[in-house]
């Protein structure tokens, strides 16, 4: 038997991160979807919809459809924009499940592969790393925000300007 991480055998690997790959980008897709309707209701949500990011997005997604989801899985940061915007475009299930199952497929296998391995090489035997790295992006991530509310209180940064 190929075992791929510890004593995670591959296909057990492959089975959870598809499932992972599934349910993120399908929320992401779900909140997308639900945010169009919402854009009208809340200022903050049609500032997040105007972001050039989301804008291209749904560009991309508007111009090539169900590939550009299969696609995106093969990028870094991009994935949660495409998916979002394929629901913003309000893509149907019917073309959009497929594609994102390909893209998931795609994904789990490359992290199979390469990723735990990568993991493996970098933490074998120090499982605390991790730890701190997780640690350091929740204070990154919590400064942040923090420091954003100081901004738009005071006023020091316009309201379309683009959050950081």
């Amino acid at each position: 038997m190929v075992v791929v991480y510890d004593d995670w055998p591959v296909a057990a690997a492959f089975a959870f991160l598809f499932a992972v790959a599934m349910l993120r980008a399908g929320a992401t897709y779900a909140l997308g979807r639900g945010a169009r309707g919402a854009s009208a209701r809340s200022e903050r949500t049609t500032r997040l919809l105007a972001r050039p990011e989301v804008v291209r997005a749904e560009r991309v997604v508007g111009r090539f459809g169900a590939p550009a989801v299969t696609l995106c899985f093969l990028t870094v940061g991009v994935q949660t924009a495409v998916n979002a915007a394929a629901g913003l475009l309000r893509m149907p299930l019917r073309r959009y499940l497929p594609a994102l199952a390909v893209g998931a497929a795609i994904w789990a296998t490359i992290y199979v592969t390469v990723g735990l391995a990568v993991l493996s090489a970098v933490w074998g035997g120090r499982p605390w790393i991790l730890g701190v790295a997780l640690a350091v992006v929740l204070v990154v991530a919590v400064v942040a925000r923090v420091v954003r509310r100081r901004l738009d209180r005071a006023g020091a940064r316009p309201a379309d300007a683009p959050e950081a």
